[in-house]
């Protein structure tokens, strides 16, 4: 709705009724799932039994809480080091796909930036199923031809942040570039007259300016990389991540402890959103 339109009164109140159901419909479901997590049942639903902390605190009497849950624990501590190694790899590809295609001008730059973008248009299923028949295909050729064993090309946690780097890298380079496009070069030409290496420059002028995106890019890369299934579920090997380990939970008889994991993480996600707000917030200020 633009403002500056002179808008009825039923259209303004009917406007503000669908906003309303728009963020009631984002949020009922989280607001659910929260309350469960505390409702002293064995089952995640209706009727309300009380309110415990068993589901996050209990190690015994037939309940096991999230901090108590070995496996759980686990497969949260697995999907932190992939979706840290997915952030550092997909920030670093991103930064240097982001100087590529805005400060350079080659034969092919535009097929070279499609093709970088079609990873976003095929599904993560697919992208899984690529990923392993071309490292299996590779490991299978290895030791066919000179006997090697190359494990590191079976399904595994190489093999799934390969595949989520596949297409997380790419939002990172749409979300770094966004800014070094407004990026004005005569700060550089500036500082390269008075003396300064090209190093110096990057340093202390250009990747400063770029902070807030990198920041921005590392943040949605981690939170991807972590709530990832589909492209993760073809990949996964003995060492499960959490979203594959809540799946296979939830086929043998979903708990309140699940919804534990899964209020942790809204928790853990905001917070994280929040500050890249911050961060972002306190750039523009400065």
């Amino acid at each position: 709705m633009i403002a500056s339109i002179p808008q009825s009164q039923a259209f303004r109140k009917t406007y503000a009724a669908y906003v309303s159901l728009f963020f009631i419909f984002l949020i009922a479901p989280l607001v659910v799932v929260a309350v469960f997590s505390f409702n002293d049942s064995l089952f995640p639903s209706l009727p309300w039994q009380g309110f415990t902390l068993d589901w996050f605190l209990s190690d015994g009497g037939g309940r096991t809480g999230l901090f108590h849950d070995d496996k759980l624990l686990g497969s949260i501590g697995i999907s932190m080091v992939v979706a840290v190694f997915v952030a550092l790899l997909s920030v670093l590809v991103a930064l240097s796909n982001a100087f590529l295609f805005e400060r350079n001008e080659f034969p092919g730059k535009q097929f070279l930036y499609t093709l970088m973008l079609i990873p976003l248009v095929i599904p993560g299923v697919i992208l899984g199923i690529s990923v392993l028949i071309f490292s299996s295909n590779i490991a299978n050729g290895a030791e066919d031809l000179w006997g090697w064993d190359l494990n590191f090309l079976r399904p595994g946690l190489l093999l799934i942040v390969l595949g989520q780097f596949s297409f997380i890298s790419t939002i990172c380079t749409l979300i770094i570039s966004a800014r070094l496009r407004k990026f004005d070069q005569a700060l550089e030409e500036a500082a390269l007259n008075l003396g300064a290496s090209r190093f110096d420059v990057l340093w202390t002028i250009t990747l400063p300016w770029l902070r807030p995106a990198l920041i921005g890019a590392a943040i949605v890369a981690f939170l991807m990389s972590f709530e990832n299934f589909n492209t993760t579920l073809v990949l996964v090997g003995s060492d499960a991540p959490l979203t594959i380990t809540m799946f296979d939970r939830m086929r043998e008889g979903s708990t309140p402890v699940l919804n534990a994991v899964s209020l942790l993480l809204m928790v853990a996600s905001g917070g994280l959103a929040l500050l890249s707000v911050f961060v972002q917030r306190k750039e523009s200020d400065g």
